[in-house]
């Protein structure tokens, strides 16, 4: 092996007009939402640590710094070998930080050098890979790219961002924004380690991750629990089964087995939570995010870890409680009626379900009791989130971990019966009532998604109800060539109906009105795009569309009798329309009102 150098650098050093390549094999862009919201967390909860209210920007060179790993590198390419995920993952905020420094008319010197530099009159990105380009350039932008026919990287590059602009914390305002940005490049560091040959980077990198000189926080905690115990035999057979665990739990995560067992300490055990406020110190939720290890070391009273008996007994809830969440994991990205709660609290990416859904099990639980407390706790989680949206507030890991931590230690280890008193509790304490919301719930850049699962919701749930298999997996699958879309009822043309409404702010708050929303599939949606309304009434009534928008036409309520039983039944304002203006509007909303009425409510509880 030739030479090799190492050395601690931050963020500015190792990215400011420094050029990166990644080669084809390694160019996957893989973290998911998990990861992106774990970093922002990391990284803002520990800058907020040092700042106190009034510093000056002078005052960051004094806060602490934070340790990001190591990045291996090769060559004079500056091959990535090690840390691609990472970089990139800090390149998108970075983009983030820039953007909203744009709008707040706010300007950070260096922080466009450290995303792209120039040579020979030509910019492009630090971090080069040619098949990104095009998607960063909107991103950078601040412009909306289509992602649909793209590769997965691509694909998870620009989720990944839109993931930033939400999970990105109210507590850095504008006014503390560049703080925040001096201390990103100046206080956070890595450990650069650079071979001659890509070859010898390669041997570094094996060597760091084979042979044992980064220890993961379930490695070490594994060594502590079973150090503890005294019997050689116990031992061996603990080891056994926590290996089996984690090895399962890795088998589709390489994370698997540390995004379970935060999730379980928190949901099981955490009692306190950071305070909300600059300066304020972390508390259990919070370090169990970190060196989850070192917290149940250092709580060991608090886990009731006394005896040697005491350990094997926690191992024994570890590997339990590990089974429920792999069928956790399975009901969120596997339809069954048995878990359709679950299934569809993931669809729309509520990230702390685990951790709820776990806490109001006991280890003497069998699996008829387990079942019913996963499906009560995430029916709640599925009012929750259309509790929440509906009055345009966030439902995102940074804005809801308070709320999911105090719901989580209200519901913890409860029996069925008390679970639903205390879930009946939090449902009338959400204080949900469709009917002064919907009236002004519209599609923008934040309720997309949610108003996309709240019509694929209420045309399944027709669809069911009148005897018809449910199509929701599809309505929600954005995977296939031709993925269903929200479609607008009125055609984006003002001047078209500028007799009817006020002005073109007008017209653009009724045409994005939930009653003027149904789902299309893509290819449809786009030849509708400039059709007047009873062209799209044709399509909207043959067997390219669905119930909900077949609704609109005569031809829905022939020779139906479900679908007018249904109606009859509910109660239910359906009708048919030949032409489509606010009146029709209002009174589609209704209708959604008294759809969503049906859907979410609290029987489950009673």
């Amino acid at each position: 092996m030739k030479k090799i150098e190492g050395a601690p650098k931050n963020l500015k050093q190792l990215l400011q007009n420094t050029k990166y390549t990644i080669h084809y094999y390694q160019r996957e862009y893989m973290w998911q939402k998990k990861h992106i919201e774990e970093l922002i967390d990391d990284l803002t909860s520990e800058f907020l640590e040092y700042y106190q209210e009034g510093d000056s920007r002078q005052c960051v060179a004094d806060y602490g710094a934070y340790f990001m790993g190591s990045i291996v590198l090769a060559g004079r390419e500056n091959a990535i070998i090690d840390g691609q995920q990472r970089f990139t993952s800090l390149t998108l905020l970075l983009i983030y930080l820039n953007n909203r420094l744009k709008a707040s008319g706010q300007k950070y010197n260096m922080i466009e050098t450290m995303i792209f530099s120039e040579s020979f009159g030509t910019k492009s990105f630090n971090i080069n890979v040619p098949e990104r380009e095009e998607c960063m350039e909107a991103i950078f932008n601040g412009q909306e790219f289509d992602i649909t026919s793209k590769s997965e990287s691509v694909r998870n590059l620009y989720c990944r961002y839109t993931e930033i602009q939400e999970v990105f914390p109210e507590e850095i305002s504008d006014n503390i924004l560049l703080h925040f940005c001096d201390w990103l490049a100046e206080k956070v560091f890595f450990i650069e380690i650079v071979a001659t040959t890509e070859q010898d980077a390669h041997k570094v990198f094996v060597t760091m991750n084979d042979r044992g000189l980064s220890l993961t926080s379930t490695e070490m905690l594994k060594g502590y629990l079973l150090s503890e115990i005294k019997s050689d035999k116990i031992r061996e057979d603990m080891n056994n089964l926590w290996k089996q665990k984690v090895l399962s739990l890795k088998r589709d995560d390489d994370k698997g087995d540390e995004t379970f067992i935060k999730a379980w300490l928190r949901a099981q055990y955490a009692e306190t939570i950071r305070e909300t406020r600059a300066g304020a110190t972390n508390k259990d939720f919070d370090l169990i995010g970190g060196s989850f290890h070192k917290w149940v070391r250092d709580e060991e009273e608090k886990l009731n870890l006394i005896a040697s008996n005491d350990y094997e007994m926690f191992i024994k809830k570890f590997a339990k409680f590990a089974d429920i969440f792999e069928y956790i994991k399975h009901a969120e990205w596997n339809y069954s009626d048995e878990s359709k709660y679950v299934y569809y609290n993931a669809q729309v990416g509520f990230t702390l379900q685990s951790q709820l859904l776990l806490a109001p099990i006991c280890y003497e639980d069998d699996w008829n009791i387990i079942k019913q407390k996963i499906n009560l706790t995430a029916r709640f989680i599925d009012i929750l989130i259309i509790a929440r949206v509906s009055e345009y507030r966030s439902v995102d890991y940074s804005t809801i971990k308070n709320f999911v931590f105090n719901a989580t230690k209200e519901i913890r280890r409860s029996d069925i019966s008390t679970l639903k008193n205390k879930l009946q509790t939090l449902y009338n304490n959400l204080n949900f009532h469709p009917e002064t919301v919907m009236y002004d719930f519209r599609l923008n850049s934040f309720t997309k998604r949610y108003i996309k699962n709240i019509l694929a919701r209420v045309t399944s749930y027709i669809e069911k109800q009148i005897g018809v298999e449910s199509n929701y997996c599809n309505y929600v699958n954005m995977q296939t060539k031709n993925p269903y879309e929200i479609e607008h009822i009125i055609c984006d043309h003002y001047e078209w109906f500028a007799n009817e409404y006020a002005d073109q702010e007008d017209f653009k708050r009724w045409r994005n009105s939930i009653g003027a929303l149904l789902l299309l599939h893509k290819s449809i949606n786009a030849s509708l795009n400039d059709a007047t309304y009873d062209r799209k009434l044709m399509k909207y009534c043959s067997n390219e569309g669905n119930i909900y928008s077949e609704s609109l036409g005569a031809s829905a309520y022939i020779n139906n009798p479900r679908f007018l039983k249904f109606i009859c039944e509910n109660n239910l304002n359906f009708k048919s329309y030949s032409l489509f203006g606010k009146q029709e509007i209002t009174e589609r909303i209704e209708l959604i009102i008294n759809l969503v009425r049906l859907i979410w409510n609290d029987e489950m509880f009673k």
